[in-house]
């Protein structure tokens, strides 16, 4: 009986000392005690990229750009990165998406949250697409091409936001955390009108009628999408993961997924090799057997040269040694970066990078973006990794598309 006491009173000595830990913490400085785990996250088709260092400028002796591309040292911090582009049928998930937010909207399929009084999406419910309330999200009229019911892109608008985290850090709280909440629409269905527009005199208008949509395309990269587009993209997959977390009740978010700054892509695509001018490490186009290494242009415009008359499946070709597809080549990059001629005079040395978020009033020259890593039209010069080069932020190709980043969280894995 007096060892069964004993039991009780230790098992309520412990109760006790547990259940004051979130208060008091019998006195000790110990933190909270009550946080969530964090293991980190592998997203799907990303690959890490370790911390290091690496030194940009020019990748050949290219006198005419030595003073856009001055040699600079600079490191940069561990991230994910997509191994291929972005494909056709990864971003029609993105379109998939919209468009079934649009029919809930117009069919009343709402919730509210008993706590908030907000109302949301109800995705269970399902969506009957025959139901007259849904005509508007397709053309109708003389718009309509030989009887079908096609999709009216035109209704594919897409809010996304960002943080002005630099104009917050000068603002140094004197303003409304509102005033540094960016917003902006963007009509987020690819542009598949680029394959005529982009080339003069020539017969493309198959690519823009199939390129997009057909099953033979879904894991070639998407294109026609401009600089809004893809951020648009990287805000819906942070959404789109967030949501996930929230469902699984780990109350931790992760990063946001957003497009590379230029020289965590430059340092992704050298593959670890330092001064290499191209991803697979050599300094020519061509392997020992005379074979090509990335889709482009070669020679005079022998376009099917190197196995693709346009662009090529995403993960064709040899990744480079992060195991990163066609970081060269297929198509050119977006990247999130501002693009300055003189921008190596004055970048930090720590994850350089310049942003800004160009207003629509502004000239058009603040409105470039960096792109990187040339395409399957052009020629090798803008296949190296250290070629610089930029496309204005509004503006839809077909040679231009890209992939996501996710900054690595916590010690970097290469550390030891």
């Amino acid at each position: 009986m007096k060892k069964s006491l004993r039991t009780s009173l230790a098992l309520l000595v412990l109760v006790t000392l547990a259940s004051s830990c979130g208060t008091r913490q019998n006195g000790q400085l110990l933190g909270v005690l009550d946080r969530p785990n964090w293991k980190g996250i592998n997203p799907y088709g990303m690959v890490y990229v370790p911390s290091g260092t690496l030194h940009i400028g020019n990748s050949d002796q290219d006198i005419t750009n030595t003073f856009v591309q001055r040699p600079k040292s600079i490191s940069i911090a561990g991230f994910y990165m997509d191994d291929t582009e972005i494909t056709n049928n990864e971003y029609r998930q993105f379109v998939y998406w919209v468009q079934d937010s649009l029919a809930h909207d117009l069919l009343d399929h709402y919730y509210e949250d008993e706590r908030t009084g907000d109302q949301f999406i109800d995705w269970d419910q399902d969506i009957d697409w025959e139901d007259e309330t849904l005509e508007d999200l397709y053309f109708q009229g003389n718009d309509r091409f030989a009887g079908r019911k096609e999709l009216n892109t035109t209704r594919m608008v897409y809010e996304y936001q960002w943080y002005d985290w630099k104009a917050a850090a000068a603002d140094r709280g004197r303003s409304p955390r509102s005033a540094f909440i960016k917003r902006k629409k963007a009509n987020i269905y690819p542009d598949t009108m680029v394959w005529v527009r982009d080339f003069s005199y020539s017969y493309n208008e198959p690519m823009t009628r199939n390129y997009f949509w057909h099953p033979a395309f879904d894991d070639y990269p998407v294109v026609g999408v401009n600089w809004h587009m893809a951020n648009a993209f990287c805000f819906w997959r942070t959404k789109l993961w967030n949501a996930y977390e929230a469902d699984a009740d780990r109350g931790v978010y992760s990063e946001d997924f957003r497009l590379p700054y230029e020289h965590e892509w430059e340092y992704a695509a050298r593959g670890g090799h330092d001064i290499a001018p191209f991803p697979w490490g050599g300094y020519y186009l061509r392997n020992t057997k005379g074979c090509l290494l990335a889709n482009f242009k070669p020679g005079r415009g022998n376009y099917p040269e190197d196995g693709g008359l346009y662009t090529v499946k995403a993960d064709a070709y040899f990744p480079n040694d992060y195991g990163l597809f066609n970081m060269s080549g297929n198509v050119a990059e977006w990247t999130s970066s501002a693009y300055y001629e003189n921008a190596y005079s004055f970048i930090h040395d720590l994850n350089p990078d310049i942003r800004y978020d160009a207003k629509d009033s502004d000239p058009d020259a603040y409105k470039r973006k960096v792109i990187r890593g040339g395409s399957w039209k052009d020629i090798g010069f803008y296949l190296q990794t250290g070629t610089r080069h930029w496309e204005f932020e509004d503006t839809t190709k077909s040679y231009i598309g890209f992939r996501c980043a996710l900054t690595f969280l916590g010690r970097s894995i290469s550390d030891f």
